[in-house]
């Protein structure tokens, strides 16, 4: 009966054993607070190995005598303590319900596709390869255009550009779709052919620019399988962005007005 009894005893303890991390001052760590974190860690992309592992349950330990100390001079008391749980907790609620929406409201593969061939649909066509000078005034944008039909040559008068960072490229802005930017300037590059420059000055809401059209090519755009990724986070957004929206206007505000 007492061996039984031994047995039994010490089959407990090893059971607790199995269950805690470590006993510090008197109190157990339980292994479940190591599995979350690793958990999360895991969530956020790095992969779990016994380093990991180890890592974790050394800051579990920590963070467990860290506490007792706090507890000990009172910290879970103090008013500051308090509003940041409060603050803490409305954060985690606001992720959790984000988590729920999106579990009962998954983006699929369609969706994704979907919404790559409408970027696409609308990014698509011919991308421009243009340069610009942009200046202040329409008699500073007149006698450039008058310099560059003397021979002048662009890339050195593009040093004028208020337009600073295309200026330190020779007024180079690459190749882009014409929706890219405004639509006078939009309208005036398309109207150019390659080594064509505005003859006029086109104005924007930046000032005057002369622009000149270096070449074009069919718009160069990734395959679905590359950026999957990249488009369902993009669908999340917007669709969480609706869904608050869509909150938002339906509460009942007394006394206040989102700005």
């Amino acid at each position: 009966m007492k061996l039984s009894l031994l047995a039994l005893l010490l089959s407990a303890s090893f059971a607790a054993q199995a269950q805690n991390i470590a006993v510090v001052n008197g109190k157990a760590v339980p292994k479940a607070r190591a599995e979350a974190l690793i958990a999360q860690v895991v969530k956020g992309g790095q992969p779990r190995t016994p380093e990991l592992e180890k890592q974790v349950r050394d800051e579990v330990v920590r963070r467990e005598i860290m506490m007792q100390e706090a507890e000990r001079r009172g910290v879970p008391a103090s008013a500051d303590f308090k509003a940041q749980m409060e603050l803490a907790r409305q954060a985690i609620m606001v992720r959790e319900l984000q988590n729920a929406y999106f579990k009962s409201s998954p983006i699929s593969d369609a969706d994704a596709q979907g919404e790559y061939d409408k970027v696409k649909a609308e990014q698509g066509g011919q991308e421009y390869s243009a340069r610009h000078i942009l200046v202040e005034t329409e008699a500073e944008a007149i006698e450039l255009i008058k310099q560059l039909n003397g021979g002048a040559k662009f890339e050195d008068l593009a040093a004028k550009s208020k337009d600073a960072g295309s200026a330190a490229k020779g007024g180079d802005l690459g190749f882009a779709n014409p929706k890219a930017y405004v639509p006078e300037f939009s309208q005036a590059l398309v109207a150019l052919k390659k080594g064509e420059l505005t003859q006029n000055p086109v104005k924007s809401q930046f000032g005057f620019h002369i622009i000149r059209l270096d070449d074009t090519r069919e718009a160069q755009f990734p395959a679905f399988a590359d950026v999957k990724p990249q488009v369902i986070e993009r669908l999340k957004q917007m669709r969480w962005a609706d869904y608050q929206k869509k909150l938002f206007d339906g509460a009942k505000l007394d006394g206040y007005k989102f700005q």
